[in-house]
């Protein structure tokens, strides 16, 4: 199918551009989201020094697009010396808060840790917050030329773009129990077990203060970099479908909202029939898929619309996400 769009329809503009620094890849779940991501990553790897791509969706599908396993630290792809990925669990609960592990609080420093841990379960979010907080501060050891982000569907990632709301909503929250209970916490959390100027006590309290007011510091830093499309974009990854069609436009509307810059969107599973004796389920879902690509075509005329097939094999291992990769950045011809 021939784009009449002046906007090239591949990801070569991403290539192009030399100053990205973080690329987002996100849609509904099921649109062959993950499989667009590694793709893209493996062709970057070509054209930047150092790659890492981040998946911060809860069902870690990475380590089954590349068929290798891969943990919560960057860990280098089989077969290259400058691509890395890691699988961060975004969903933590406050007992496995990375946060309050490196601070050292854990049940062993009595009633002060339970509070500290009851606390960072009181504000919505605050879990994704702080373990989005220490993967970011994490990468300023690495220093990698280009991060790209495999995000969990739509509610998930626009959550992410929101954590410093979040981290302040728990600033304030600390701030207002101080004002209103004063030394009244570290007496509490002395008598089940910690000290009022112990790990039990106040020091605790002012230590993850210090310790959130970083991160929300270092997330807002970060978030300054998302705004700017220089150094971020955002591609959709969607199927030509009424329900794909619909996020992909929610999606859309809440990233200029976050003025997160997005113009792409890679359109999956599309179907073409064969030219010679055509099979009639595959001419009929054709048609359906068609009157959604115009409707794309339409709405999004300023975009790249990338325009994938169905394929015939799911895309696992670097050989089937090196042939995909092609179809993105070089294009589909099909047959005539």
């Amino acid at each position: 199918m021939e784009s009449t769009s002046q906007f090239e329809p591949t990801l070569m503009n991403i290539v192009n551009q030399k100053s990205l620094k973080w690329v987002f890849v996100g849609g509904k779940g099921g649109v062959g989201k993950t499989t667009t991501s590694s793709s893209i990553a493996v062709e970057m790897s070509k054209h930047r020094d150092s790659v890492l791509i981040i998946s911060t969706d809860p069902a870690h599908n990475l380590s089954d697009a590349f068929d290798q396993k891969f943990t919560n630290q960057p860990t280098i792809v089989k077969g290259f010396t400058n691509l890395y990925c890691m699988e961060v669990d975004a969903t933590v609960s406050a007992e496995n808060n990375q946060l309050l592990k490196s601070m050292g609080i854990d049940d062993s420093q009595g009633g002060g840790a339970s509070f500290m841990k009851e606390f960072m379960s009181s504000v919505p979010g605050i879990d994704e917050a702080t373990s989005f907080g220490e993967v970011i501060k994490s990468l300023d050891t690495y220093k990698f030329d280009l991060v790209i982000f495999d995000t969990a569907p739509t509610g998930h990632t626009l959550r992410l773009l929101n954590f410093p709301n979040i981290l302040d909503k728990a600033l304030l929250k600390m701030i207002q129990m101080k004002e209103k209970f004063g030394s009244m916490l570290g007496q509490f959390s002395g008598l089940l077990g910690g000290g009022a100027s112990g790990p039990g006590g106040e020091d605790m309290q002012k230590k993850l203060f210090d310790s959130l007011d970083t991160m929300k510091q270092k997330i807002v830093e970060v978030n300054n970099q998302f705004k700017d499309p220089e150094k971020t974009t955002f591609i959709a990854v969607c199927i030509p479908e009424f329900l794909s069609l619909y996020e992909t436009e929610r999606l859309a509307i809440e990233l200029a909202k976050f003025e997160i810059d997005i113009h792409n969107i890679v359109i999956n599973q599309v179907c073409f029939p064969e030219v010679e004796n055509p099979c009639r389920k595959c001419t009929a879902r054709r048609k359906m898929q068609d009157k959604y690509i115009a409707q794309l075509k339409e709405i999004y005329d300023d975009f790249h619309l990338t325009i994938n097939p169905q394929l015939d094999e799911e895309v696992r291992g670097l050989d089937k996400l090196r042939e995909y990769g092609k179809l993105l950045f070089e294009g589909y011809k099909h047959p005539a």
